[in-house]
């Protein structure tokens, strides 16, 4: 890829002990073909993601690594000398490659998987998540600190450079909306994880039923923007 599309200069930076490369490859486009259904995303904070397939990504341990990062950081914070500064600045930039590799990881996994069964995305609108969404502290640390902006558009250029339809949707309403009959209640969910519809009796994990909701909107959305 670099010897056939680099673009411009490249920049090689010495930091932390390592050596990167940082080089731009500008990539033809790659025609969309015509999916054959949709996998749904549903981003949120028990889990960064989480698929219409079923496929949950990330849990305990990404959690427990995200807690030990911010009980470093604040015990350097109280510290005030000039060492704990440099080593709170090494943590930081060491928890933003740790949270950028997460999210690459995932939209790869995603992305591969949609291209291998002929399938588009269907992503969540998110823009303004963080001042519409109500959470417990302990969850508001996590919304603000984790980058799903990041990861959506990990997964658009990815998917692009796969040439799978990408498309985002409204997220009303996706954690009550019975994925089976389309029933919307608040009670559909009893807790963060259980999904259980009061009028047919489907019962999931509340996420998947979530990406299952997310993946028929991205299919009518589609079929209504290309209808002949």
């Amino acid at each position: 890829m670099l010897s056939e599309h680099r673009k411009g200069e490249s920049d090689l930076i010495h930091r932390d002990g390592m050596w990167f490369l940082h080089a731009t490859c500008d990539l033809p486009d790659v025609e969309v073909v015509n999916p054959v259904a949709f996998v749904g995303v549903d981003l949120g904070i028990a889990n960064i993601a989480t698929t219409s397939d079923g496929v949950l990504y990330v849990g305990k341990t990404l959690r427990a690594v995200r807690h030990r990062h911010r009980e470093l950081r604040r015990r350097l914070q109280t510290k005030k000398t000039k060492s704990a500064k440099r080593l709170l600045k090494r943590r930081s930039r060491k928890e933003s490659r740790f949270a950028t590799d997460t999210n690459h990881v995932i939209s790869n996994r995603i992305v591969t998987e949609a291209k291998r069964t002929g399938r588009g995305i269907s992503l969540e609108d998110l823009s303004g998540i963080r001042e519409r969404v109500r959470l417990r502290k302990p969850q508001r640390v996590t919304l603000h600190s984790w980058n799903f902006h990041q990861l959506g558009s990990f997964i658009a250029y990815k998917a692009a450079r796969l040439g799978v339809p990408l498309v985002h949707v409204d997220p009303a309403c996706t954690s009550r909306e019975c994925s089976t009959c389309g029933h919307v209640d608040i009670k559909n969910r009893p807790d963060q994880a259980t999904f259980s519809c009061t009028s047919c009796g489907f019962a999931e994990h509340a996420d998947v039923n979530a990406a299952r909701d997310i993946a028929s909107r991205g299919a009518m959305g589609w079929a209504v923007s290309h209808a002949a």
